[in-house]
């Protein structure tokens, strides 16, 4: 698996028009906190059981009509759920996985909020809210 920052992660999807931005944050991060423009949603993990869902490679299989060697990127709140969700599409036979470095929020401040230190939102990229 590849890993990107935020601007870089921008970048390659400019350069790379067939790539596919995947945010596997919950639905109402998704939806209320907000997501970069033209990511597609698969959700690795739900509320309120937190089980992550056992067809998550095969939502995103779909997402890229089946085509395993398509750049797919990966975002979360901060970069670390992704790289699970990455491992399982990796598992089940995906070929150019990238985690995106930092997510959507960036890391905890030391007043334990996020927003403040990095991610994609943070780095001033295209996102909106639904």
């Amino acid at each position: 698996m590849q890993h990107l920052d935020p601007r870089a992660a921008f970048a390659y999807l400019q350069e790379n028009p067939q790539a596919v931005l995947v945010d596997c944050r919950t639905e109402i991060e998704h939806m209320y906190v907000g997501h970069p423009v033209g990511a597609e949603h698969v959700a690795w993990q739900e509320a309120p059981d937190w089980e992550i869902d056992p067809d998550f490679a095969a939502k995103v299989k779909r997402v890229v009509k089946g085509d395993v060697e398509r750049p797919v990127l990966l975002i979360c709140r901060s970069g670390h759920r992704s790289i699970h969700a990455g491992d399982a599409l990796e598992a089940a036979g995906f070929t150019n996985v990238i985690n995106v470095l930092e997510g959507f929020e960036g890391p905890l401040d030391d007043d334990f909020h996020r927003g403040t230190l990095g991610g994609w939102r943070f780095r001033g990229l295209p996102w909106q809210q639904s």
